[in-house]
């Protein structure tokens, strides 16, 4: 990463304001956040829903990704969902019905319209989100607090259309930053907000290593100052952060990773002139898809938790149970959870979680890298690989090696999703509680995936808009 190109390339009008204009909107989402749902009794709702988010995983988990949205009942609670739900539903559309998929080849225009398409499938599913989350903190959440314990129809569609303006707005926002061409806006807004609550994440993580250690037990540090922790604790401590900054070190490797695959140009001659003979590259990455299937995967797993929440708050005892028994499959796993070699529904999240980071590597890859069109592409451009005839053979040669860097790049991603539920269950295993790790080693891969894409686009960007400088 060329630090010093970027710096310079800020001195550049139309880059300045491109930078700018993502960092206030950034600024405008944290505004949101803090902005509540218009009913009464703001302060009390917020401190009924933090003691309740507190004491549950579920309810941690939600209210990070959200960026806190959730702990304020915020205009913006709903978040990105309706939006990653719409956008998966239309390339799965675009994938099964050919009429679409021959839209998706016109070129821009198509997309657009696809585009289009997706943003009308997010509005209802924003409605039906907004009147679920209401229903949910209403029926068995805030039941003591009067501003949802009697809403009339006026106080439901008051919420209702704030909480969908507010999941809209996060759409519209999220499409001017990746328009911006400085990141892809739907994961800066979940990164901003992740980013938002990682302080206190790791506030609550290092709070329960520190609990109930005796004042004899307390670690002195060379005779210069105690720390809240015993011996054993903090070489514990020690290990796991040697882990994470390995674990760090091997998600930069393997989003920096690609293979180089050299194409070569014909000479063709047009008039007195010569053109081709000459060689470039085609890099493929290792991991194509980058952070979209963790945040895809994070999503949908949210959903049978939310509809067991909804089952249980709806009343119905026959759907109670079932209710009770999603909540508990796809919650977040604790160390209240995790109990060695009894209950094999704990790792009911952590498998689950896995499989869909893979199948969403392998399906985002297919939507993003097109074997067929660069096929076709390079051969009208006269460009061919070595060894290779151009054609259906060159699709099938890229199409080849995809798959085989898909296949180690989404099973590297899915351990490095799930190492922390691992970690987790051998800290627990061992008789050492720790708490929220699993929470926020999905936030840190989120952030370290977005952080290294967005400087990758921003670098490139960098480098276009200061390329009359080297040329000349």
């Amino acid at each position: 990463m060329n630090w010093k190109l970027i710096f310079k390339s800020l001195a550049n009008k139309d880059m300045l304001k491109r930078v700018l204009g993502v960092l206030g909107i950034i600024v405008i989402f944290r505004f949101l956040a803090h902005v509540p749902v218009p009913l009464a009794e703001p302060t009390a709702l917020k401190d009924i829903i933090t003691s309740t988010i507190e004491s549950t995983n579920f309810g941690g988990f939600l209210n990070l990704l959200s960026g806190g949205a959730l702990a304020s009942f915020s205009i913006v609670l709903v978040g990105m969902s309706p939006y990653i739900t719409a956008s998966v539903i239309t390339q799965l559309l675009t994938k099964a019905i050919p009429k679409l998929e021959e839209l998706h080849k016109d070129g821009e225009s198509g997309r657009r319209k696809i585009n289009q398409w997706t943003r009308y499938i997010t509005l209802p599913l924003a409605i039906l989100q907004s009147i679920a989350y209401i229903f949910i903190l209403r029926q068995s959440v805030l039941q003591g607090a009067t501003a949802l314990g009697d809403m009339d129809t006026s106080q439901w569609v008051i919420a209702v259309t704030a909480m969908t303006a507010g999941a809209m707005l996060l759409m519209w926002l999220g499409e001017i930053i990746t328009e911006k061409g400085i990141g892809n806006g739907m994961s800066l807004i979940i990164f901003a907000g992740i980013i938002s609550q990682m302080p206190a994440t790791f506030g609550a993580f290092f709070a329960s290593l520190t609990q109930n250690v005796p004042p004899e037990n307390m670690l002195n540090v060379f005779n210069w100052f105690t720390l809240p922790i015993d011996s054993a604790t903090f070489y514990l401590a020690l290990i796991l952060l040697a882990v994470s900054l390995l674990v760090l070190y091997f998600l930069v490797k393997i989003n920096e990773g690609q293979r180089i695959v050299t194409i070569n140009y014909a000479k063709r001659v047009h008039g007195n002139s010569q053109y081709g003979g000459v060689k470039s590259i085609l890099p493929i990455k290792l991991i194509t898809a980058g952070v979209i299937p963790v945040i895809f995967a994070v999503a949908f797993l949210a959903l049978p938790a939310f509809i067991g929440q909804l089952l249980v708050a709806s009343g119905n005892e026959g759907l109670r149970g079932l209710g009770e028994s999603l909540t508990l499959w796809f919650q977040t796993p604790s160390v209240t959870t995790f109990s060695l070699g009894v209950d094999w529904t704990q790792f009911i999240y952590p498998v689950v979680y896995f499989l869909l980071v893979v199948l969403f590597t392998y399906f985002y890859t297919s939507i993003v890298f097109n074997s067929d069109e660069i096929a076709e592409n390079l051969q009208k451009q006269g460009g061919f690989i070595a060894g290779i005839r151009p054609g259906d053979a060159t699709a099938k040669y890229l199409k080849s090696v995809v798959t085989r860097l898909t296949l180690f790049g989404a099973l590297a991603l899915g351990f490095i999703s799930v190492l922390p539920f691992i970690c987790e269950y051998v800290f627990a295993a061992i008789g050492v509680n720790i708490s929220n790790l699993a929470i926020g080693g999905t936030g840190l891969l989120i952030i370290v995936s977005v952080a290294l894409e967005s400087l990758r686009q921003l670098n490139s960007r960098a480098l276009m808009v200061t390329y009359d400088e080297f040329e000349g």
